[in-house]
């Protein structure tokens, strides 16, 4: 089951996740929503939309932007809306 974790704890965990472009997107609620806050940060796709942006905080360290999401995606996106997906570079994603 993929599974999500920072500095050893565990931010996300669903075997239904929807893999796209290599990239896991959880479904809202296989977060764990108390360590994450919104962040002013938006970013653009063709075709999937207008993503926003998580940040998480961890043993009182706030990692920036680490998760994103399109909370209304293009009709070719609509099965990641508000799904999350994950930096693989800030993250450890557990397949």
């Amino acid at each position: 089951m993929p599974k999500v974790t920072l500095n050893g704890t565990v931010l996300a965990e669903s075997a239904n996740t929807v893999v796209i472009e290599g990239n896991h997107y959880f479904p809202p609620d296989s977060i764990i929503k108390g360590l994450f806050s919104k962040s002013d940060t938006q970013t653009s796709c063709p075709w999937k939309g207008v993503a926003s942006y998580y940040n998480a905080e961890v043993d009182g360290k706030t990692v920036n932007d680490i998760a994103w999401f399109y909370p209304t995606p293009k009709e070719k996106a609509k099965s990641i809306a508000d799904h999350v997906a994950f930096y693989k570079n800030k993250v450890t994603i557990d397949d």
